[in-house]
Formats: structure tokens, C-alpha cells, sequence
């Protein structure tokens, strides 16, 4: 991409955050630990009930760290085009995720965490999300405030 292209309108980019969504496994989620140490890292993930359910063994940084506030940060795509999702994390147990949730990844990612003891599902709320590919498309990159779609 370069500076030159066209800005996407809103309807387009939220089209194409919700094509990450369906068609991409991995994404980075970034979370802080109670006295503020930063945790990055790639889980794989599918989007479940307008949630992005992920799966990490229950004592990995990233699980410890959504469990005091949920506050958590994930982003998709590359650097010249974000998806940058902010949301609310919570962990299920296996036992707790509903049948066709735990079926959902399995199909998808082909692993099936349910049943490892070591391991939880963070299932994430977005609560806002931001779009761009370059600086024609930073004044529009909000599509999501408090949990709605502006688009």
C-alpha cells in the first residue's frame, strides 16, 4: 500500500475487519500484569458469538494478566493494515465453554484444548475497534466505540 491510495470508506473497512476475522487464526494479544510489566503474544483464535475465543495454559503471563480488570488489547494484520481490537477478556474453563464454542476451535484450528487441565479459553468482548492502512485513513480508523458498530 502507499500514502497515494484512496482512503477506504467506513463500510469498507469494517468489511475488511470483519474478513480478518473470519478468515484469519492468529492475531496478537497484548496485556499488562498487575504492577504494569507488558505481555505480547500470538494465540490463534476464532471468532465465536461476536467474541474471539483463544485458548492459553492457565499459568502463561497472558491468562494470569486478564484476570484482575479483563482489560486486554489483540491487533490483526500487518503494519500497513491494522485491525486493532480493545475489549474485555474473560477465562472460561473447558468445562464451562458451551459444546459448539469448544467445536468452533477445534474445526477451526484443528487442536482441541478441552479437557487439558493446563489450559483455559479467554473469550474477548471488543469494546472498541480501529482500522488504517496509512495516514489518509487515521482521522477515520474508529469503527467501534462502547460496543457498537459506528458503520
Amino acid at each position: 500500500m502507499t500514502e497515494r491510495e484512496p482512503a477506504r470508506g467506513p463500510e469498507q473497512r469494517k468489511q475488511d475487519v470483519l474478513d480478518h476475522l473470519e478468515r484469519d487464526e492468529d492475531l496478537w494479544v497484548a496485556t499488562a500484569s498487575a504492577d504494569g510489566v507488558p505481555c505480547l503474544v500470538p494465540l490463534s483464535f476464532v471468532l465465536d458469538r461476536h467474541t474471539l475465543l483463544l485458548a492459553t495454559r492457565r499459568t502463561n503471563p497472558t491468562a494470569v494478566n486478564v484476570t484482575p480488570t479483563g482489560q486486554v488489547r489483540v491487533t490483526l494484520g500487518h503494519t500497513r493494515d491494522v485491525v486493532l481490537i480493545e475489549g474485555t477478556a474473560e477465562v472460561v474453563e473447558g468445562s464451562d465453554l458451551p459444546a459448539e464454542s469448544g467445536d468452533a476451535f477445534a474445526e477451526r484450528l484443528g487442536w482441541d484444548p478441552r479437557g487439558r487441565p493446563a489450559w483455559v479459553y479467554l473469550r474477548i468482548t471488543p469494546h472498541a475497534v480501529k482500522a488504517w492502512r496509512e495516514v489518509n485513513e487515521l482521522a477515520g480508523r474508529g469503527l467501534m466505540v462502547a460496543g457498537t458498530w459506528l458503520v
